[in-house]
């Protein structure tokens, strides 16, 4: 069981909370308007030049998808001189600005407009009003005009104001590129803060963000040990194991012998082990001693005031408090008590686990005490720590039947977020946590209450958290119980989308809102603006790895930062200018309606989401005029040995070859029992299904599932009776044998790709594939310069090369199609180096790739990079496309064939990084699928496992693509061209026809119609 311990971190701001909600004149950061999700915020920047003195205030803009500040608000005393001067003389010779007009805007009389034109050409705007002898001031770029406005009010009123941020978002940054954009603009210590903030209010991602800014930040010393254990739980905390075990070993070296990095690393160690289900090993860690220098210091006796005296009683000052700077600060020892009530926390949710009530109590109740020794309890930044101990103590009372006393605690455990952290995933993991108790207990109207308003809260912004796919479990368990209520059907589904998906459905979304734009000059400014993004990304990885390295090169530094400040501005500048496209200005975002998807759906279809929910699985299977969903007859865990053993017997490669075996069709009967069984009835009326995996079923393509007993029974009388040997399945049913197949990856992707133009590329077809085996001396070059890997035991075997894939597949869609429509590219003109200097791949409505794909690492301890063999193209070549460059071609595909191996597999987070992508890479259909979407292609088709050159298969299937009618659609003729490989005894083995599946819309044609 993997346990995902929320929010374990402490704050180094402390103080009791006042009774009200502070002032915006009190906070760090607020957002800007109301509503749906956080679109702006402001965030206090104490560096700005417009500040004179402590009273002072100035706040930089961050927007969704945009890389810097988009502007500035100041609230600026007047004392002596008119601050409205120091702010025009900042402009100089920036921006040209027409004469100031008065305008009225929201209640406030006569506020001064500035219209100016900055030196890029783009608009900008300046909004001041005066009230005593403060001037307000919201100044920025007139494409965040909606935002400046709001963020004026709010400033003036010193609290939030209601209203609605309409700004130009392309959804391509994920909520956590926001939170790292927000870190940028706070000085350290308050970046500090807030991400301790944000952890402890359960957004991981988020203060994943914060801590890896403090990682650069911090360079020496126990404050860089400490960005670093933080970084590094919150890597364990989002799952990416292997990078928390890289930054935990650098918080070792920065210095593990302070009192409070000893304590993180001792409590973060054990969360991690937690997080990977090794609950034994966490208690082991915590049992472990500290280093002798991590002790506390003995109490001081003396009476006079000295300097630790003096901080803690300015920390408690509220005057200071409010102003920032050292107020608030927690003493190292303080901090170091926390933690230990934190590890017995820690120590009392193991023996819970572990079966002892009793001591795990004991050591809660231990826990609790610790926290009541700090400033007698009164530090707010412990509340979290609190709550999650209150949860703890309500699961051990439920356990011994006291359901008041378990009520009791989970209310209380709430009541403490909601004042402290209101609308915080750590509330709503809380709020899960009763909801969960509601439904053991039978009260099954006030579970299912809560939480469909845990969901729709969670569906109006910020990033679900990671715990969500066990504390919503039981939600999934009381649904299904409802039988056949479309209600809970609809919930379910909505619910469901709250869970981690692959990173690709968020890259398709992106470009179905590309293709949203309308106009050239839209689609321009967005893919500009997207690809400004990951450049941005990329650049920040490599000043990262420099800087870590053990000499880095401090010119090479200054010029990447350099360059990173040049990049950002022109993202910012492309997005101002994107909000002159109102399409642009509405997010797509959040949680979709099942009625929304089946409005989409048409004659025939049915949309079939399957949903991994801790130790159980559901389906969702949705028809244009009906829905229902129940539990899969299979846990998760099942599912995966099941896929294993039906995949073993498809494809396996052993010693280098690749070996098929007769095919489990018992086995493939029983996976469509358990996935399909109650829907049987629904599709038997269903032509094209849409399938949306979850879990196992990434990997493997549904259209190899068998629906018929007779057929197997068929098949193993056949088979007893010594018929080839147990390799003929003409008698099989298969799922694909009468149905279109495709794949989605999110219901919204696959109605949004749906929705989506078709290509505008004026020429059918291009094809790629036959590379040149490379002659001796290139292959010397590569290996010598590094291109073929990064570390010893990272390089392919240079054999790879020398077995190009025959180009026959290409020479039949030429023929199919007509040689006037369609270009093959063979050869040595098939290089990596050619593909990226050709400028007109955005011309083809089909591309497609006959070639070897190395989509796995060379060794278990390399990264996955993902990438297809090409030729050579000279000393800067390393004959693969892989998946960074393949994201930076400009497609504008209906349709991307991948005639590769295993084309549908993951890509790894080193991988995702390299092109710019911050989150995704763990799943399936990350790699390779993902980079084409990424590059323009709406759908793509891509193999579970290494095409077969046996029979002429993967020819046969491919050509069968292009030699049905026009107006088939991809899945009808994929469907037929595979239904002929079925009928033969020869390839009537999956292993030669069931490899591929269609991502994205199946029902787009291969070639349109007349």
């Amino acid at each position: 069981m993997r346990f995902l311990a929320p929010g374990i971190a402490v704050m180094a701001a402390a103080a009791a909370a006042p009774a009200a909600e502070p002032g915006i004149s009190l906070r760090d950061s607020f957002r800007l308007g109301s509503g749906g999700s956080v679109v702006c915020s402001a965030i206090f920047s104490s560096r700005d030049p417009a500040l004179k003195d402590m009273f002072d205030r100035s706040y930089a803009i961050i927007c969704r998808d945009a890389a810097a500040p988009v502007g500035r608000l100041h609230a600026l005393r007047t004392r002596g001189e008119d601050p409205a001067e120091r702010l025009a003389l900042q402009r100089k010779g920036k921006a040209d600005c027409l004469p100031a007009a008065p305008i009225d805007l929201d209640g406030m009389r006569r506020v001064s407009v500035l219209s100016c034109t900055l030196d890029n050409g783009l608009a900008h705007r300046v909004y001041s009003w005066r009230r005593a002898n403060v001037l307000y001031v919201a100044e920025g770029l007139a494409g965040y005009d909606s935002a400046l406005r709001l963020g004026l009010r709010t400033l003036v009123a010193d609290r939030p104001v209601p209203g609605n941020v309409e700004v130009a978002v392309t959804e391509a940054g994920d909520p956590a590129a926001f939170a790292r954009a927000q870190a940028e603009a706070l000085d350290p210590a308050r970046a500090r803060d807030e991400a301790y903030r944000r952890n402890n209010a359960g957004a991981y991602a988020d203060a994943a963000e914060f801590f890896e800014v403090l990682t650069a930040a911090e360079t020496r010393g126990a404050g860089r040990a400490e960005a670093l254990v933080n970084a590094a739980v919150q890597q364990s905390n989002l799952g990416y194991f292997g990078e928390a075990d890289a930054l935990f070993a650098r918080a070792v070296e920065a210095g593990a012998g302070d009192i409070v990095v000893a304590r993180m690393l001792r409590n973060y160690r054990a969360i991690d082990l937690l997080n990977r289900g090794s609950a034994a090993d966490a208690l082991a860690e915590l049992d472990k001693p500290l280093p002798p220098s991590a002790a506390l210091p003995s109490p001081d006796p003396a009476t006079a005031i000295d300097a630790r005296t003096a901080l803690r009683i300015n920390a408690e000052a509220p005057a200071l408090r409010q102003l920032g700077g050292a107020g608030g600060a927690l003493l190292p020892e303080e901090r170091a008590q926390i933690l230990d009530a934190q590890a017995q926390h820690l120590r009392g949710v193991l023996l819970r686990l572990a079966g002892a009530p009793e001591p795990a109590s004991a050591a809660l109740q231990r826990a609790l005490a610790q926290l009541d020794a700090v400033r007698d309890g009164r530090v707010t930044s412990t509340l979290w720590l609190r709550a999650q101990i209150y949860g703890e103590l309500a699961a051990l009372a439920e356990a011994r039947g006291d359901s008041g006393e378990s009520e009791r605690q989970h209310r209380a455990a709430i009541a403490l977020l909601e004042a402290e952290h209101p609308g915080s995933a750590a509330l709503l993991s809380a709020e899960t946590r009763l909801a969960a108790y509601h439904a053991r207990g039978g009260r099954t109207a006030e579970a299912r209450a809560l939480y469909k308003r845990i969901v729709d809260s969670n569906a109006r912004g910020g990033s679900p958290s990671p715990t969500l796919h066990r504390t919503l479990a039981p939600y999934f368990a009381l649904l299904e119980r409802q039988g056949s209520d479309p209600a809970a059907a609809a919930e379910m589904f909505k619910a469901a989308q709250l869970l981690v998906r692959p990173g690709v459905a968020q890259t398709q979304a992106v470009l179905a809102r590309e293709l949203s734009g309308g106009s050239d000059e839209a689609s321009r400014l967005f893919r500009q603006s997207v690809n400004l993004g990951r450049s941005i990304e990329r650049t920040r990885v490599e000043i990262a790895r420099l800087a870590a390295s053990a000499a880095p090169d401090a010119a090479r530094l200054d010029g990447l930062r350099g360059e990173l400040g040049r990049l950002e501005q022109e993202q910012v500048a492309a997005q101002a200018r994107l909000a002159d496209f109102p399409r642009y200005r509405v997010i797509s975002g959040g949680l979709m309606e099942l009625a929304e998807l089946q409005r989409a759906l048409r004659p025939g279809e049915a949309y079939y989401k399957m949903i991994v929910a801790g130790d159980d699985a559901y389906a969702v299977l949705a028809t244009p005029a009906a829905a229902r969903a129940w539990k899969i007859a299979a846990t998760p865990a099942e599912l995966e040995r099941e896929v294993d053993s039906i995949r073993a017997t498809v494809a396996v490669e052993e010693n280098g070859r690749i070996l098929t075996y007769p095919f489990d069709v018992e086995l493939a009967f029983r996976l469509y029992g358990q996935l399909f069984g109650p829907g049987a009835e629904a599709m038997a009326a269903v032509t094209h299904l849409i399938f949306e995996p979850d879990g196992a079923m990434l990997r493997l393509p549904p259209n190899l599932l068998v629906t018929e007993r007779a057929g197997v029974d068929a098949y193993l009388a056949g088979a007893r009776s010594g018929g080839d040997d147990g390799f003929d399945f003409t008698a099989v049913r298969w799922l694909g044998r009468d149905r279109d197949i495709s794949t989605a990856v999110s219901a919204r992707a696959f109605r949004d790709v749906r929705r989506a133009a078709a290509s505008r590329a004026p020429k059918d077809y291009l094809g790629f594939g036959e590379n040149a085996p490379p002659q001796a001396a290139a292959l010397e070059r590569a290996a010598v310069s590094g291109l073929l890997g990064e570390a010893p035991g990272c390089v392919w075997p240079l054999g790879q090369w020398a077995k190009p894939i025959s180009a026959a597949e290409l020479r039949a869609a030429r023929k199919a199609i007509g040689a006037s429509g369609a270009e093959i590219v063979t050869g040595a003109a098939f290089s990596d180096g050619a593909i990226k200097a050709r400028g007109d791949l955005w011309r083809f409505r089909i591309l497609h790739f006959a070639t070897h794909g190395l989509v796995t690492a060379p060794r278990p301890e390399c990264p996955a990079r993902p990438a297809l063999m090409t030729s050579f193209a000279g000393h800067d070549s390393d004959g693969l496309l892989s998946f960074a460059e393949i994201y930076d071609l400009r497609l504008d595909a209906d349709l991307v064939i991948l005639s590769a191996c295993d084309t549908a597999g993951k890509a790894s987070l080193a991988a995702s990084r390299e092109a710019g992508l911050r989150a995704g890479g763990e799943f399936a259909l990350d790699g390779l699928v993902r980079a084409f979407v990424g590059a323009g292609g709406r759908s793509v088709i891509a193999s579970h496992w290494p095409v077969p050159d046996d029979y002429d298969a993967t020819n046969r299937l491919v050509s069968g693509l292009f030699e049905a009618a026009p107006g088939t659609s991809t899945a009808t003729a994929l469907r037929r061209a595979q239904g002929r490989l079925m009928a033969s005894p020869d390839t009537s083995h999956p292993y030669y026809w069931a490899g591929f599946a269609i991502i994205g819309d199946g029902a787009a044609p291969v070639l349109p119609g007349s």
